[in-house]
């Protein structure tokens, strides 16, 4: 007897622990459904609600619910790490971490690290190693498109201005890097002869492109690396009369595809938003799930043009169809 009632103890305890590790029950005996917290740089661009739609797909296809939670503007690095202290305190299931600054978030990433929690990052690179994986576009390589086809429609010769995002961000400074580094390497005849940055809004982003085209009256070629800094360009190109200067941006929105259609942009350097959002949560689900994760994820980048629209595979990049 005593060693019946030994093994039903035994027994009892194992189910204990299995039930816990499957995160408890709900009512009706439905097991829990784990909770994902996905945080972008910000939350008012296109850009980052093309990154909830893939989020939440993920969400939908592998049965998991995220909570969408980000700072208004992507310079306040103080509130996305008080975002990701709070995910820490609530005991989220697994973090996707799109980080405004390389270097502010690293604290944030290790701790949420160290407490167990899978972090996948996605968008925009982190100056540490302790995540699950990086998911997100190979932006040195859309700094080299950008500055091949700045090349070709200059003829590989002119003046350039580049208007740069913010400090700290590392995809855009890896975007910058890409085309600065591609000029010089391959262009030697282009001259990048001012640069400024934009910072997060169209506004300081539209300012700033004024102040580079007041002071170089003179210029053939400009390349702006992100959404805002994009738009920024488009309106003081229009607003200056320059329309003779060759356009070539970064990210898609509804401003910027009708800005290549009119012609007045000749080239955008286009991301794959969606499937970051969608990679990033099927990443933190797979590691959940003990499954091996790759590093590193590619998400792809293209450069489209105003020929390049009619194509099925460009309408869906850009949510057109």
């Amino acid at each position: 007897m005593r060693r019946l009632a030994l093994i039903l103890v035994c027994v009892a305890g194992v189910i204990m622990v299995s039930s816990c590790r499957k995160g408890g029950s709900e009512s009706g005996g439905e097991a829990k459904k784990l909770r994902i917290a996905v945080i972008p740089k910000g939350t008012t661009h296109i850009f980052w609600q093309s990154v909830h739609a893939g989020a939440r797909k993920a969400a939908e296809e592998f049965g998991v619910e995220i909570e969408w939670i980000g700072p208004e503007r992507e310079s306040d690095r103080e509130k996305q790490i008080q975002i990701v202290d709070d995910c820490i305190v609530k005991k989220v299931d697994g973090i996707v971490l799109a980080p405004n600054d390389a270097r502010a978030l690293v604290p944030s990433v290790e701790k949420v690290t160290g407490k167990g929690i899978p972090c996948v990052i996605i968008d925009s690179a982190v100056d540490t190693d302790k995540y699950v994986t990086f998911a997100a576009t190979d932006n040195y390589q859309g700094g080299v498109i950008a500055a091949r086809r700045m090349g070709e429609i200059l003829g590989g010769k002119g003046k350039v201005l580049v208007l740069k995002y913010a400090p700290g961000s590392a995809s855009t400074e890896e975007r910058e890097k890409g085309f600065f580094d591609t000029v010089a390497k391959d262009f030697p005849n282009i001259t990048i002869v001012d640069s400024k940055h934009g910072m997060d809004t169209v506004e300081t982003s539209l300012q700033a492109a004024e102040d580079l085209l007041t002071k170089h009256t003179e210029i053939d070629g400009f390349y702006a690396c992100n959404e805002t800094t994009a738009v920024g360009t488009l309106q003081a190109l229009t607003s200056s009369g320059r329309t003779g200067v060759k356009f070539v941006g970064f990210d898609a929105g509804d401003t910027l595809v009708g800005g290549l259609t009119a012609g007045k942009i000749d080239s955008l350097v286009v991301q794959d938003p969606f499937k970051m959002g969608y990679e990033g949560v099927k990443a933190v689900v797979d590691a959940l799930n003990g499954k091996t994760v790759p590093k590193r994820i590619d998400t792809g980048v293209e450069l489209v043009t105003r020929e390049r629209l009619e194509q099925s595979a460009i309408k869906a990049l850009l949510n057109l169809q």
